[in-house]
């Protein structure tokens, strides 16, 4: 199975991935990122690990069209299976959503359907559940569609939420489950435990 990321900023889950495939624990190869920003440091991380990698943005190609072109050209070259986005703060175009449809993943830092669509991202989503005095959060992995947040709920799990929690602590608890379910269910697809036509 191969693997192409799609991040912006530090990449941290794509990194747990990269590790998980280079220790055995997921058996699929990762061969291609791209960025928006070129100066992320997931774009540094991929080049630490001979990924492949590319800076696809609104700079490198202003027209919307030819953006969704440049990436989904990028992704079908090197021969992807399953795109996993890994803190990509830009909304996919059309052409890259129709044809990876039912393959594109995403993980979200809290139990959609709760805290979740435009805006809730980063620590946003976590001052949003500690205002809403949540004693529980987690991560959702699920499909991504033309709405945020919305596809197909394919894995999940619980985090507690401590009294004394700042959205920052929420958010370090947090992440140490995304690193740990992110790479888990791929493996689960990748072995076919976890069949993504069935949740299209």
């Amino acid at each position: 199975m191969n693997i192409g990321f799609l991040a912006s900023h530090s990449g941290s889950n794509m990194q747990a991935i990269i590790d998980a495939a280079k220790d055995g624990t997921l058996k699929a190869c990762c061969v291609v990122v791209i960025s928006n920003n070129s100066d992320s440091t997931a774009l540094g991380r991929a080049r630490k690990e001979s990924i492949p990698c590319f800076h696809l943005s609104g700079k490198t190609h202003p027209d919307p069209d030819s953006l969704d072109q440049a990436i989904l050209d990028t992704l079908i070259s090197y021969k992807v299976d399953i795109v996993a986005l890994a803190g990509y703060m830009k909304k996919l175009g059309p052409k890259t959503l129709s044809h990876f449809k039912g393959r594109i993943l995403n993980i979200h830092p809290a139990l959609l359907p709760k805290h979740g669509g435009k805006g809730m991202y980063g620590i946003h989503v976590h001052e949003s559940v500690i205002a809403a005095r949540e004693i529980e959060s987690g991560v959702t992995i699920h499909l991504v569609t033309e709405e945020y947040d919305r596809g197909p709920i394919i894995a999940q799990v619980r985090v507690p939420v401590e009294p004394d929690d700042t959205p920052e602590i929420l958010a370090a608890r947090v992440l140490k489950e995304e690193h740990k379910l992110y790479s888990s269910t791929l493996q689960r697809i990748a072995t076919g435990e976890i069949n993504l036509e069935n949740y299209k």
